[in-house]
């Protein structure tokens, strides 16, 4: 009877059998697995922000505020020109640069037919110059004259600007019947143009005096 019974041996390249087999599935040295990054690809815009850095702080204060703003005004020659450009774009009447109030075709359709005839109401401007001369003018009976001459010329250029807009609304409404038109809006708009000098009304007439728009 034997107490002792000696180890078998191991046969050589077996070691290496048993530690391979021995190895996790999920092992980074296995053959033909494609191991991961370990973390989300990070978005383009996580990206770009990240190159750039972090965001400045906000302004605290009025004066920080101003100094930023100052900071990112574009140069004197750059605003000179933009505006230079508005106001060219205005008095040729695009769209792009117009106000609010003067765009449209039906807009557009009203300062021709003002455009196209001279009216009292032009005059509106030189009759303020008179109406303040007659105040200034230390002549009683000049000052009473120029009075009364402003007064009936004043009410003149409200039955003609009343008259006018009246018109002009219905004409308008007549050749644009599908556009949504306030007779009041138009009137008043009407009003407006006529009241102005020729030469210094915004846009700048488009069609000669005589015309048939």
């Amino acid at each position: 009877m034997r107490f002792l019974r000696s180890s078998t041996p191991t046969p050589v390249g077996a070691e290496g059998t048993a530690s391979k087999g021995d190895a996790p599935e999920g092992d980074a040295g296995a053959p033909g697995r494609t191991v991961g990054k370990g973390r989300p690809t990070p978005k383009r815009r996580e990206a770009e922000n990240k190159r750039r850095g972090p965001a400045p702080p906000p302004p605290r204060t009025q004066r920080e505020a101003s100094k930023l703003a100052r900071a990112n005004r574009p140069d004197k020659t750059e605003r000179r020109k933009a505006a230079a450009e508005r106001r060219a774009g205005m008095a040729a009447g695009d769209e792009k640069f117009l106000m609010p109030r003067d765009r449209g075709p039906v807009r557009a359709y009203v300062r021709d037919v003002v455009d196209s005839r001279p009216h009292l109401m032009g005059l509106f401007m030189p009759l303020a110059g008179l109406v303040l001369l007659s105040v200034v003018l230390p002549i009683p009976a000049a000052q009473q004259y120029l009075s009364l001459f402003s007064l009936i010329a004043l009410t003149t250029m409200i039955l003609e600007g009343v008259f006018l807009g009246v018109t002009i609304a219905r004409k308008a409404q007549a050749k644009f019947p599908d556009e949504t038109i306030k007779a009041l809006s138009i009137g008043w708009y009407t009003f407006t143009r006529a009241s102005q000098l020729r030469k210094l009304r915004v846009p700048k007439p488009r069609v000669a005096r005589g015309a048939n728009p």
